[in-house]
């Protein structure tokens, strides 16, 4: 007969009440937290614990803001908003940004957001999170897949340079990345733009072929690289166009499920 494995750790049952806070979880034969009396500290141990002090402090701070973000948000809409927001299931847009807040932050802050199935990762790539992307794509049945970089991108900036030395996690992912060593940060992002637009068009060419898909890439131009302004999305691809002129032309006319190499 085989022999039942007791478990490791005891859970307590959940309250009723759930805005009450969590059972407090221990390991059998251990007192509470509250019951264990406290054991002088060496001075390594303080100097840990100051560190670890200092790191609570920045978590704490980073949690309140991120709730008076949202407390500020519930404030300016409706709850008849807020439940019609949260029943959205039909997003508008696929859209690929860079994790690092430059990657994203000059996408919020409008309704808009409401609308778009967005995706982070380190360097705004298809390969990383090309399940998300595919789900958003051919599930969500989403028009228009966007890749958006930014100034500064540090992602861009490891792949151009040396990570041999960085978790082999980390260097899959950069080694997704190709641009050319040395490259400066700005083209290096605008190339990885475009091979993340044309890797997209070929993974989803049938939806491409069908003129269901429009695949485009921006870039957050913080530093007015691109002499457009600063801080502004700047589309540099549609659909595997980046000539700038001709992308003006597409733009203006509203024309993002042109594609030249279709004949379109």
């Amino acid at each position: 007969m085989p022999e039942t494995m007791a478990p490791t750790v005891q859970m307590a049952k959940p309250p009723q009440d759930l805005s009450q806070p969590s059972p407090e979880v221990h390991a059998p034969g251990m007192p509470p937290r509250s019951a264990r009396r406290a054991k002088p500290r060496s001075t390594k141990q303080a100097h840990a614990a100051g560190k670890s002090m200092g790191e609570a402090a920045q978590v704490k701070a980073v949690v309140s803001d991120i709730l008076k973000a949202n407390h500020s948000y519930v404030a300016k809409h409706s709850p008849g908003y807020l439940q019609k927001l949260g029943d959205r299931a039909a997003p508008k847009a696929t859209v690929v940004t860079c994790s690092s807040p430059g990657g994203r932050v000059g996408m919020q802050g409008g309704d808009a957001d409401a609308d778009l199935f967005v995706i982070s990762n380190m360097g705004n790539q298809l390969a990383s999170s090309e399940g998300s992307i595919e789900y958003g794509v051919r599930h969500l049945r989403t028009p228009l897949l966007m890749f958006v970089s930014h100034t500064g991108c540090r992602a861009i900036q490891a792949a151009a340079g040396d990570y041999s030395n960085m978790e082999p996690a980390i260097q899959k992912e950069l080694d997704n990345i190709e641009i050319p060593k040395g490259i400066d940060a700005t083209n290096g992002a605008l190339i990885n733009i475009n091979n993340q637009v044309e890797g997209a068009i070929l993974k989803f060419s049938g939806e491409v072929e069908a003129g269901k898909l429009a695949v485009l890439g921006g870039y957050y131009d913080y530093n007015n690289d691109l002499k457009q302004g600063r801080g502004r999305l700047v589309i540099t691809n549609i659909n595997g166009e980046t000539d700038p002129a001709r992308i003006r032309a597409l733009t203006r006319g509203g024309k993002y499920f042109q594609y030249g190499f279709m004949g379109r």
